[in-house]
């Protein structure tokens, strides 16, 4: 008889979990809340869908970490990399994705795989018998987060994130704006001018800074002491911690040419990148805000280009929930007083679309080997997804463990490569070079060329 895994959660971790699974011959249940309950952050009843950014960072698969997270996934025939690649948008060395697509074709494949079956209702209490991955992300239903918290017995982690505005294209005056990439990085003209630029001057920076310190925010409710995810910091956030902040940051005026002022450098830049295939849609990259919606109109339209603006989507703020995973999964990311139970994605303390992504495939292949009476041998910290699921059930720190990016800094050192910024290119070559194949080796291939 087949048996089945159950998958609470239809965002990144709960699709690609069901996908590896249900390609292994297991039948598969997603359990998906929405649309019978929503949240703050979701648009749409599509599974896997971008609630944040549209970008899945760097794609360079031999000097970036998260790149290289990209190739082990494709290798592992990812559903989410087969969708980004499907309907990849133009941002130079990034991988950004037209969102809506991009969810409807991940909603369609799982839809029409005959091992999988969605079934739209809220899960309030862990599961007592069966086999269940929770991959409910960062939005965590408040019953099941309770009960997550009584199982634990300790409190629920939490932080906050914030999300970018989304703009109408034909509102955004390009007699002040202009289409490049930083160091006009890219193969194709298409790439090198992915990215819609707005300058600053010295006097129209301080000005923007003033009235973002001085706009009125969302605050924290009583009670809620959860802090922010570095990675992902509000706008206003950064600007308190010092007026350049923002300057060295999301708005840097580096790698840039103002066509309309070529002699004149910018103080500052806002960069926008675009949302959707059509280019009709972009959104302000790195400026997640929590300003109250009027504020945040009237601040962001004091940006040079924007002044018009049409908004598409505000920003806002939410609650992230994940749990203190080095104390509560083992190495094969179960839940140790429940090992029916398996976590993935966001919840478990990784932070970033693709890392949740390729923490449910890893959560799917640990259980498939499991109901096929298999243990799979722990996956090499040495690759990108090894790298991160050590890092969440044991390597890190449970008294100041936090959400975390996959990052060099995870992965073990390579022996007799010299240290240094001069020696940084060689040394990331050799952890991808590594990585690549002992991700194959785990995943029974054993020739490079063979991929």
């Amino acid at each position: 008889m087949t048996q089945t895994l159950h998958i609470i959660g239809g965002g990144m971790a709960g699709s690609e979990a069901a996908w590896q699974a249900a390609n292994a011959g297991l039948q598969v249940v997603i359990h998906e809340m929405r649309p019978k309950v929503e949240t703050f952050a979701h648009q749409t009843d599509n599974l896997g869908e971008m609630v944040c950014s549209n970008s899945f960072r760097s794609d360079d698969d031999e000097q970036n970490a998260v790149g290289l997270l990209h190739w082990e996934m494709r290798q592992a025939n990812g559903l989410i990399m087969a969708a980004a690649d499907t309907h990849r948008l133009p941002a130079g060395g990034a991988l950004a994705v037209d969102r809506e697509p991009f969810a409807e074709t991940v909603t369609a494949q799982l839809k029409a795989h005959p091992n999988i079956r969605v079934s739209y209702e809220e899960i309030t209490d862990l599961p007592t018998e069966g086999h269940w991955i929770i991959a409910t992300g960062p939005l965590t239903s408040g019953a099941l987060a309770h009960a997550i918290q009584q199982e634990t017995g300790t409190d629920a982690l939490a932080f906050f994130d914030a999300i970018a505005p989304i703009i109408h294209h034909d509102s955004i005056d390009m007699s002040k704006a202009w289409m490049q990439s930083r160091y006009d990085k890219g193969d194709t003209e298409e790439e090198r001018t992915a990215y819609l630029n707005c300058p600053m001057d010295r006097a129209q920076y301080d000005a923007f800074i003033d009235a973002l310190l001085a706009a009125e925010k969302t605050e924290f409710k009583p009670g809620e002491t959860a802090g922010y995810f570095d990675g992902c910091l509000p706008i206003e956030v950064m600007a308190e911690r010092g007026r350049e902040t923002l300057r060295f940051g999301p708005m840097k005026p580096v790698g840039l040419t103002n066509p309309y002022q070529p002699d004149i450098k910018p103080y500052a830049v806002v960069q926008l990148r675009r949302d959707n295939a059509l280019g009709t849609l972009y959104n302000i990259v790195g400026f997640q805000t929590k300003m109250k919606y009027g504020a945040q109109a009237s601040v962001l339209k004091m940006i040079p280009g924007l002044q018009d603006a049409r908004f598409a989507r505000l920003g806002g703020i939410h609650r992230n929930t994940f749990l203190n995973s080095p104390t509560l999964l083992d190495a094969q990311m179960r839940l140790k007083s429940r090992p029916h139970i398996r976590f993935a994605g966001q919840i478990t303390g990784v932070e970033g679309y693709v890392e949740s992504a390729a923490m449910g495939l890893l959560a799917a292949r640990l259980a498939t080997a499991e109901i096929s009476g298999q243990t799979l041998p722990d996956v090499p910290p040495t690759t990108a997804t090894g790298a991160l699921v050590t890092h969440i059930t044991g390597g890190a720190d449970a008294k100041t463990f936090q959400p975390m990016n996959v990052n060099f800094g995870l992965f073990p050192p390579v022996e007799g490569l010299k240290g240094g910024r001069r020696g940084r290119k060689d040394r990331y070559k050799a952890y991808t070079d590594r990585a690549k194949a002992d991700w194959l080796n785990w995943l029974g291939t054993r020739e490079l060329d063979a991929a």
